[in-house]
């Protein structure tokens, strides 16, 4: 996978939309989803998962999620509000920088052999994603009234038995503190594939914007637990993806991403966006 070509995009994609940003969010939500879709986004009564993502942005509000999308929960190294603060010398050959109101798989940097760091460069493209307010381009709420931008550095997981040392991470989705299914991203940093599994480890037909794959993986001794995390952190929320990570039998918390892709990612077959749909209460 070239992800330099995915961050130039992304960030081609955020210029755009801040120049719109002064459309309202209904308005360019349909927009966006008709150019995406090329069909026209259903608010009035939304059927797909799609669909409510786009209703969950413009209309639902808990002031619960405003905590829960801050990436400042896992064990860190240090928590910095700007890159000159942060003391290289002290930190380990190999770990992760990232803002805590990031998105996307944009705003991190993952160190893997601290020697060959150009620093400087480092400094200056952590500090140019600070506050780069994504919420007005995505329109997510949950991220507006979230707190400031701070600079985490936190441990680099790997899975040696991974081909790039990458490590699966498991993506559950959950409606008001039950499980539907999940999906496992592999293979990150070179060849991303993502497979879906119900919550008895078979594995579903999808792809999504990326490709499943052929490989079998084996089932986590510790998966019942995994559900269980899940369950008890989505209680209370329409929906939540709870993502966490299994490395070693040992589980770690990814992140809790309330819209998922932003809401424009096309599965195939078609039917399962109206599943997943069926799931999400929005009265």
């Amino acid at each position: 996978m070239n992800y330099k070509k995915i961050i130039k995009s992304q960030r081609l994609r955020f210029n755009i939309l801040r120049i719109f940003s002064w459309i309202p969010s209904k308005i360019m939500l349909k927009i966006q989803y008709y150019i995406k879709f090329n069909r026209p986004l259903n608010l009035s009564n939304p059927s797909r998962f799609s669909e409510k993502i786009q209703f969950y942005k413009l209309f639902y509000r808990n002031k619960d999620m405003l905590r829960c999308v801050d990436k400042y929960l896992n064990k860190l190294y240090l928590v910095c509000n700007d890159a000159e603060e942060i003391d290289f010398s002290v930190l380990p050959e190999k770990f992760v920088i990232k803002t805590s109101d990031g998105t996307g798989g944009e705003n991190v940097f993952i160190c893997r052999d601290k020697s060959i760091l150009d620093i400087k460069s480092v400094v200056s493209k952590i500090n140019s994603w600070r506050n780069r307010k994504i919420n007005i381009m995505t329109h997510e709420w949950a991220y507006e009234g979230a707190c400031d931008s701070k600079i985490i550095i936190e441990y680099y997981l790997e899975d040696s038995s991974s081909k790039d040392n990458s490590i699966n991470d498991y993506k559950f989705f959950c409606f008001d503190g039950e499980v539907d299914c999940l999906c496992i991203d592999m293979d990150r940093y070179s060849n991303h594939k993502r497979n879906f599994y119900d919550l008895k480890w078979n594995h579903l037909i999808i792809n999504s914007d990326k490709l499943s794959s052929d490989v079998k993986l084996n089932k986590p001794s510790n998966f019942d637990e995994m559900i269980d995390l899940a369950k008890r952190l989505s209680k209370g929320f329409p929906f939540v993806r709870v993502d966490l990570y299994n490395v070693d039998g040992k589980i770690y918390f990814g992140e809790m991403t309330f819209y998922p892709w932003s809401g424009y990612v096309a599965f195939s077959p078609d039917i399962f966006d109206f599943k997943l749909g069926e799931k999400f209460s929005i009265k």
